[in-house]
């Protein structure tokens, strides 16, 4: 499984989470995505988190493409955001 998570900085938190709504749904349809979540950070306003789980790199890769472009892309201010890998897990 590979894990991706970590936040962004954007210019309009609102605006852009209102936008992804659509990636969310796509992400969540790709075969292989096992969860796809942005929200608004509790504490800084134009933080967005990001965590998403995915069963295999080709299912991970074959919905990245290119990334984002366009409106989404000009409002990223910054990015921390890591990729990790996972052979096991335990429900809590």
């Amino acid at each position: 499984m590979l894990i991706v998570a970590g936040h962004l900085r954007v210019t309009d938190r609102e605006k852009y989470l209102d936008q992804c709504k659509a990636v969310v749904e796509q992400a969540r349809a790709t075969p292989g995505c096992l969860d796809f979540s942005l929200g608004a950070d509790l504490l800084d306003p134009d933080r967005v988190n990001i965590l998403e789980r995915w069963s295999t790199r080709a299912a991970l890769d074959a919905f990245r493409g290119a990334g984002t472009a366009g409106d989404l892309d000009a409002q990223i201010l910054s990015a921390d955001v890591a990729e990790f890998t996972c052979d096991s897990e335990a429900a809590l």
